[in-house]
């Protein structure tokens, strides 16, 4: 580590030293309170950090009210809403531990995450939040209290409900009666301890509780403060799900920390217009987002006249000229810079407003791979997309591309302060700042997640080159990451296809793909019989396997096994296989577990068809 690196260290450990979040927002009441923190699109009005911090005090004197305190844990679902902020912080200032559910997740799964949390509240947006839950609340010994932010639903729900109005409202009453107790409490939380919980799947497709501290979340945003130029109180757009490592560290965390202004987007399917109306200072986009993006340009140019397509590709050209020279750590000479300003003024810019990503000084993508293509089309754009790299229990980024140091194909370099080395199997080994407090256990003890010497063995695998650039090559763990950046647990998916006794093998298929697919291997020795109690009584199995009612049976398969997925694992389609697999035709090994390189390479055209490739 070079010299002005080891300043930058001491300078981050210094400025995260002793932050709390109850902390920070304080300090932008204070400091910045008639400064915009949050809208919502498509809706008028702000709320300002004074007003913002005035909800949470009451919100969190109401939660008091209802015995959370220090160490509970609250669940919250409900869609991306000022509410949402509110209550999640209000609970902060408690000492509490607030956890955000996807929205995705099957009552199962919630169950699940209520009894293993022991969460005391369970704070609810509207009718569909509902409906996730209602098969499972008779089913959570813990639970005291339902809040809604919908009114109309507390008497459906019963006796343990009541609105998020009356809790507020009871809440400013106990705030304005006695005001010292919310400071006194929120001032006694120690950067040590928990600020969020979130629940990641493993391997096995069990979720595991990750905790993370204030001073982790706080020492993410100082190295990304450090490490990014930024102007002052940036502008973003929350969309991403607050579940999400990304979304909870960028849209809640950063934004407290910078006392930014935030635009909460409820629907997603509104990005494009939502980002033209906030034209950010930086995004964050999971692959999904800006392949999306590179392909809606394309399309555009495709259709555009000839000159139009010529402008683009010279500008292009130019633009990548730049990007490459500044890659290779070089200076851009003033007739390049000239050259490429000019271009961009006419060309590029308006194409970047129409995006709505002129002004972005950083963009950012992570969760899954991208492709070296997509990137290389969009710095033709004049937008540099720099991957991250990094997991819930890192807080988020542990790697970063930054503009003024970056190379494409590769997530960076690591933070400041946190160390990095190649394990066994070239498996990734971080320690440091970042790493979470641990894996929640269901009788509220914490399993380490590092071993004696504080390194977490990442699951993935890697190289590093000489100047500290990481690359990512493969995973230990045997994870689907789609492109949208899901985290999915393949073993999951299969073991409940194969769970019908006509399917013997099944693989998901999903990784750097938008869905879920899956391969299925039918069982020889089942289905002859099976099929022919039901009028096919061909001696081909590959015939058999082609049969409506042989589909139809494992369409019902794959339908049961979707009722039981959280709705990014649920299979959209998928493709039968007649013939068995064994070692001996190198599908299996001799242990008979799935070779999924093997099987990927081998079935690769079976695998493009159902992706339409």
């Amino acid at each position: 580590m070079d010299e002005d690196r080891d300043q930058l260290t001491r300078r981050i450990a210094q400025t995260a030293a002793g932050i709390t979040v109850p902390a920070l927002l304080h300090r932008n009441a204070t400091v910045y309170g008639d400064m915009p923190a949050l809208s919502t699109f498509g809706v008028d009005g702000v709320v300002t950090w004074r007003e913002l911090r005035d909800r949470v005090a009451h919100v969190s004197r109401g939660l008091a009210g209802l015995g959370l305190s220090s160490g509970d844990r609250m669940i919250i679902l409900m869609p991306s809403q000022v509410e949402h902020w509110v209550v999640d912080l209000a609970a902060a200032h408690l000492g509490a531990i607030p956890c955000t559910a996807y929205a995705t997740l099957s009552p199962d799964q919630l169950r699940y995450l209520g009894q293993h949390s022991k969460a005391k509240i369970l704070v609810l947006g509207g009718a569909a939040d509902l409906a996730r839950w209602a098969p499972v609340l008779d089913q959570l010994p813990d639970l005291r209290h339902v809040v809604v932010v919908d009114e109309s639903l507390v008497a459906q729900i019963g006796p343990k409900a009541l609105s998020l109005r009356t809790v507020e409202a009871d809440g400013a009453m106990s705030y304005r009666a006695d005001p010292v107790q919310f400071e006194a409490i929120w001032r006694q939380i120690r950067p040590e301890q928990p600020a969020t919980l979130l629940y990641t799947s493993g391997t096995t497709g069990d979720p595991k509780g990750v905790l993370i501290s204030h001073h982790s979340v706080v020492y993410e945003c100082a190295v990304l403060q450090a490490v990014v130029t930024m102007e002052d109180h940036p502008r973003s757009l929350a969309y991403l799900p607050l579940a999400h490592i990304a979304e909870r560290v960028l849209g809640v965390y950063n934004l407290v920390y910078r006392a930014g202004f935030a635009t909460i987007l409820k629907d997603p399917a509104m990005l494009v217009p939502a980002l033209r109306e906030v034209r950010p200072v930086s995004f964050f986009g999971v692959p999904r987002v800006w392949e999306k993006m590179a392909a809606g340009v394309q399309a555009q140019l495709g259709a555009a006249a000839p000159e139009v397509r010529s402008a683009f590709e010279a500008a292009s050209a130019v633009a990548l000229e730049v990007y490459q020279t500044r890659e290779a750590g070089k200076e851009v000479s003033p007739e390049l810079a000239a050259r490429f300003q000019q271009l961009d003024d006419m060309v590029l810019r308006p194409l970047r407003m129409m995006l709505g990503l002129d002004r972005v000084q950083w963009a950012g993508s992570g969760a899954a791979p991208i492709p070296v293509e997509v990137l290389l089309f969009l710095a033709g754009c004049g937008l540099d997309v720099l991957e991250v790299w990094g997991m819930t229990e890192t807080t988020g980024g542990v790697t970063v591309n930054i503009p003024s140091k970056f190379r494409t194909g590769s997530v960076g370099r690591v933070h400041p302060g946190m160390e990095m080395k190649l394990g066994e199997d070239d498996e990734i080994m971080v320690r440091g700042p970042l790493i979470c407090m641990g894996y929640l256990r269901a009788d509220g003890g914490i399993d380490p997640v590092v071993d004696e010497a504080g390194w977490l063995a990442t699951g993935d695998v890697g190289g590093i080159d000489e100047d500290g650039f990481l690359t990512i090559t493969d995973r230990k763990k045997e994870l689907i990451i789609t492109s949208a950046g899901k985290n999915i647990a393949p073993a999951q998916i299969e073991n409940l296809l194969r769970s019908h006794p006509l399917i013997a093998q099944a693989v998901a298929i999903g990784d750097r793909r938008p869905y879920v697919t899956a391969l299925i291997v039918l069982d020889d020795e089942v289905v002859p019989g099976w099929a022919a109690a039901r009028g096919v009584t061909s001696n081909d199995l590959a015939t058999v396997a082609a049969s409506p009612v042989v589909r139809a049976e494992i369409q019902a398969a794959v339908d049961a096994a979707n009722e039981k997925l959280a709705r990014p694992e649920q299979i959209k389609t998928f493709h039968i296989l007649p013939n068995p697999w064994t070692p001996e035709t190198g599908e299996l090994t001799p242990t008979l577990k799935l070779r999924r390189r093997i099987i990927v390479d081998r079935y690769g055209r079976q695998i493009s068809d159902m992706y339409g490739d």
